[in-house]
């Protein structure tokens, strides 16, 4: 039925066997437990208290998604830095005023693992949970010897791995932003999964959690959330 919208998948067949077989990975490593885990939302339940975007915000920001994701905080040392000034980002990352990557770096220092932040993510508190959850994915998976940092697809499996952790609301939200005003537009985009991957892994996470209507799914902005129902819709008329 025509209202019923289209069935067909946001994502290229490349891209969403890639998103197929890397969430039964994760699944497989991590296990069921962590996929029927909880959900963050952008909401005071979760994240407690004001926020006025300074380096103790982002320190507990830190602290909040280590408790979720079951890293020990002792295990991490977080660094801050100005955005335009990072010489290790800015090798890695392309940055300049309409995209880049994840605002944050990665990297191990004597066995232990350390985050840089950009100071200027903690003006837009979405965005900041999806970067310092990026960068506790490269822990997990890199740090742990889960895989290897040659992997060619490192950075997109780590940006999945925020979904099956429960924190793709932030990641899909944070994917792209568009502003504007009176003098002109500027967007910026944030990690490495495009809105319509975001919206197909959601969707793909969901179902296997047995949510055909999940609740979490209003809390995503409008592009993202068109992209899970559209994948949802998808996989409801796949067979298998």
């Amino acid at each position: 039925m025509w209202w019923w919208g289209s069935a067909r998948c946001p994502v290229r067949d490349v891209e969403r066997d890639w998103i197929d077989t890397s969430l039964d990975w994760l699944l497989a490593e991590f296990g069921p437990d962590r996929l029927r885990g909880t959900v963050l939302l952008p909401t005071d339940d979760f994240f407690p208290g004001a926020y006025r975007g300074t380096r103790e915000d982002t320190r507990t920001v830190l602290g909040l998604l280590c408790a979720h994701m079951e890293i020990d905080p002792a295990r991490i040392d977080l660094e801050h830095y100005s955005d335009d000034a990072d010489p290790e980002l800015s090798a890695h990352v392309p940055l300049n005023s309409r995209s880049r990557g994840a605002a944050g770096h990665h990297r191990m220092r004597d066995g232990r693992s350390v985050i840089g932040i950009a100071d200027e993510q903690a003006d837009a508190p979405m965005a900041l949970v999806a970067t310092i959850a990026h960068e506790l994915g490269h822990v997990l998976l890199l740090a742990e010897g889960r895989i290897s940092p040659r992997r060619e697809d490192h950075e997109p499996l780590t940006d999945l791995l925020t979904v099956f952790f429960g924190l793709g609301v932030f990641a899909a939200n944070s994917a792209f932003e568009y502003a504007g005003d009176a003098g002109g537009y500027r967007t910026s985009r944030l990690g490495y999964l495009t809105e319509p991957m975001f919206g197909y892994a959601l969707a793909r996470y969901a179902w296997l959690r047995g949510e055909t209507d999940p609740p979490w799914a209003r809390h995503l902005d409008t592009n993202p959330r068109t992209f899970l129902r559209q994948g949802l819709r998808f996989l409801a008329r796949t067979p298998g």
